[in-house]
């Protein structure tokens, strides 16, 4: 059996238990919160981060499932909302983490306790949440921000997640493949159950498709060039016909390719 000791324990946040499950992942303890598999360790900062954060229209959302293309979708996003800003000669990207310029919300701004004084901020702001889309802050949802959905091959996702997650654990106990993915097809992994999350995201970028923007990875890396043209209008900043002659959009996905 993959899951082991598995036990409840009453919720801070409702009367709905928290299960934890003994072994999983790179983490001894992944949790289920409100139908949710995250590290114990992560509950208070995704309690905070729901209960605290006060989103504005302005606001662009990069949601996705760990393993799914995150990194490259904060890169792509960064680099064509600030092309205005920033030359490619001396871009942030080329010193910067993407994770470090589009922060997670749920997982970094509210960890350890932590609850960050983000109203200085521009009123265009970047974040990042792997949380699925019942369980974004009421605000984010009422306050009309935009919010772009990155998904990917299950199988691939799955693949990646279980090679990344053993890069963390000691040599001698790596996860074995058979019962990472048990758990995986459970939906006991991080960020999982992965088709809950994936339909939530769905479901909201049909009922509000100014609002919700949802992207196939493989459909991405298959036309960038198409997808990069969606996202700048689904965000409000289409690229010109000036832009287009000058071959910005070649230049971006060049210039991200090697950050990434």
């Amino acid at each position: 059996m993959a899951t082991s000791n598995v036990h409840e324990s009453p919720s801070k946040e409702s009367d709905e238990p928290i299960t934890v499950v003994e072994r999983g992942w790179k983490t001894r303890h992944l949790t289920q919160y409100q139908g949710l598999w995250i590290s114990l360790q992560n509950v208070p900062a995704v309690m905070a981060f729901r209960e605290h954060f006060e989103s504005h229209s302005d606001d662009i959302i990069l949601t996705t499932l760990p393993k799914s293309g995150t990194t490259w979708l904060k890169a792509l996003t960064f680099t064509l909302t600030n092309r205005n800003l920033h030359d490619f000669d001396s871009h942030p990207l080329l010193k910067t983490n993407p994770h470090d310029l589009v922060p997670f919300l749920d997982f970094e701004l509210y960890a350890n306790g932590h609850i960050p004084d983000l109203t200085n901020l521009p009123s265009t702001c970047l974040f990042a949440s792997h949380l699925p889309y019942n369980l974004l802050p009421t605000s984010m949802i009422k306050s009309n921000c935009r919010i772009i959905y990155l998904c990917r091959n299950p199988k691939d996702t799955f693949v990646s997640l279980w090679k990344f997650n053993n890069k963390f654990l000691p040599e001698d106990e790596p996860i074995p493949i058979q019962e990472a993915f048990e758990l995986f097809y459970k939906g006991i992994s991080p960020g999982g159950p992965f088709w809950e999350h994936v339909l939530g995201y769905w479901k909201a970028s049909l009922e509000r498709p100014e609002r919700v923007l949802f992207i196939k990875y493989e459909e991405l890396k298959e036309d960038l060039t198409f997808h990069l043209r969606r996202l700048a209008e689904f965000l409000g900043c289409p690229f010109s016909v000036e832009e287009e002659r000058q071959g910005i959009i070649e230049k971006i996905q060049g210039f991200v390719a090697l950050r990434v």
